[in-house]
């Protein structure tokens, strides 16, 4: 089943067309070689039988034919020039002086050079002999051949023929089976996401693909599918709590509100007892309606693209202008609300929603820090970004329940009976995550301190 696949992939098809693509290329490589290695060899060989025909030529120049026919017996003697072959003929080519028996019918043109077989010049030879030949005329008419036996140049050609032969074959062998092993592996693991894929659309988001340790780049996809699945499991728990929630937030109001109609329509009608029933109703409507608007803008600001309104913004603005929206709320409760903020600090962003921001922690430590306690908003610049803090000696929160606090709806035990949706928290770390800010909850000892920690301009 995998071999199947695996003849049948993209990877495997280009796996082939690139070795076609190599082997054309070294098969003509290797035949340059060949023909340079052969040409290089015949042509040392021509340089020796050139440079033996001069030396013939200079002693019958010297010592004229009878000179020439003892130095052709000398050379022909046994133990002598054992691979050289020669041949004086007279000008009706008939053998004077040398080791052939009659004169090649091939060699007719003098100069030139000849390749004979052994039954151009050797006929009762057994083997497959090989002469390369030239001859030279003088000017009384006589002929003289001098060759070589290239039985040692043919040998040497085969075998490079055979080595090169068996070279591609071997090569090609290979590239197949590095092609077929790469893409089997390549296809298993994609098969293995494959199978993950179709068992989570089978049975949901339990499944992950499997990690085999070796840390390459099929491992280093599988985490990252995985780390992408863990997190849209994570998104679909909070979304079932986010519904499990706002059901459980809408049912009272409803309820409430349809009790009253429902008091309301089987009683007489009273002016002053309709008016106050309109109004707790619009009150309560008024609340389902600023939960819906806050999960609206929560969404906004996590699936929109906010980044594009980003501009500079000084965060020491923003301090001073929430603490002096929320001094009269503090005033009421008896808290004393201050800011203490460097002259300027500028990070890049929404400055609507920083203030947003900044606004709920401040409206959180008001509202659940206790009375007559204290709420400061610091704003400094250190060495690695801007931070903003909001600190409070209120009751703090457990440690245990710091990463809960930013989902939706949720809500400590003792502020269930604090006006709220369990908001407020949830759209500052959608404001924090799209500003690329840490948030980090400190115990204030007593109280609590929350700081967002923007980048510097050089990190982010």
């Amino acid at each position: 089943m995998l071999l199947a696949k695996t003849l049948r992939s993209s990877t495997f098809k280009l796996a082939l067309i690139w070795i076609g693509i190599f082997g054309a290329l070294v098969l003509a490589l290797l035949a340059y070689v060949y023909w340079s290695t052969a040409a290089y060899v015949r042509e040392k060989a021509d340089r020796a039988i050139a440079a033996e025909e001069t030396i013939l030529r200079n002693v019958y120049d010297s010592a004229g034919r009878d000179g020439l026919i003892a130095a052709i017996k000398d050379r022909v003697a046994p133990g002598r020039f054992e691979s050289g072959v020669y041949l004086l003929a007279d000008p009706s080519f008939v053998p004077v002086a040398g080791n052939l028996k009659a004169w090649p019918a091939a060699l007719k043109e003098s100069g030139a050079w000849y390749d004979l077989g052994a039954g151009e010049w050797k006929p009762d030879a057994a083997d497959r002999s090989v002469l390369r030949a030239t001859f030279d005329t003088f000017p009384d008419g006589y002929h003289l051949l001098v060759g070589k036996n290239a039985d040692n140049l043919d040998a040497f050609t085969r075998k490079i023929e055979v080595a090169l032969l068996l070279g591609v074959s071997l090569m090609f062998v290979l590239a197949g089976l590095a092609s077929v092993s790469v893409t089997r592996r390549t296809v298993g693991r994609i098969e293995a996401i494959n199978a993950t894929s179709r068992s989570i659309m089978q049975s949901g988001l339990g499944k992950r693909i499997p990690l085999r340790g070796t840390r390459d780049e099929w491992d280093q996809l599988a985490e990252n599918l995985n780390s992408m699945l863990d997190r849209v499991e994570a998104l679909m728990a909070e979304v079932k709590q986010v519904s499990d929630n706002v059901a459980h937030d809408l049912r009272t109001p409803l309820t409430r509100m349809r009790g009253r109609l429902e008091k309301a329509y089987h009683r007489p009608q009273n002016g002053n007892y309709d008016h106050a029933l309109i109004g707790d109703t619009m009150a309560d409507l008024d609340a389902v309606l600023r939960m819906f608007s806050s999960l609206t803008r929560i969404s906004q600001i996590e699936t929109g693209d906010r980044t594009s309104a980003f501009r500079p913004v000084n965060l020491a603005e923003i301090a001073s202008e929430v603490v002096e929206l929320f001094d009269a709320a503090a005033e009421d409760k008896r808290v004393h609300l201050d800011a203490v903020v460097d002259r300027r600090v500028l990070v890049t962003g929404d400055r609507d929603l920083l203030f947003d921001a900044v606004a709920n922690l401040v409206d959180n430590a008001i509202k659940y820090g206790g009375e007559a306690g204290r709420v400061t908003v610091e704003v400094a610049h250190h060495d690695d970004g801007a931070v903003i803090a909001v600190v409070d000696d209120g009751p703090g929160i457990p440690d245990e329940e710091c990463q809960h606090v930013f989902k939706r709806f949720y809500r400590l035990e003792r502020s269930r009976h604090t006006p709220g949706n369990g908001l407020g928290l949830s759209l500052v770390a959608a404001v924090a995550r799209l500003h690329g800010a840490r948030i980090e909850m400190v115990d204030n000892r007593p109280g609590l301190k929350c700081r967002l920690r923007f980048p510097s301009p050089a990190m982010s």
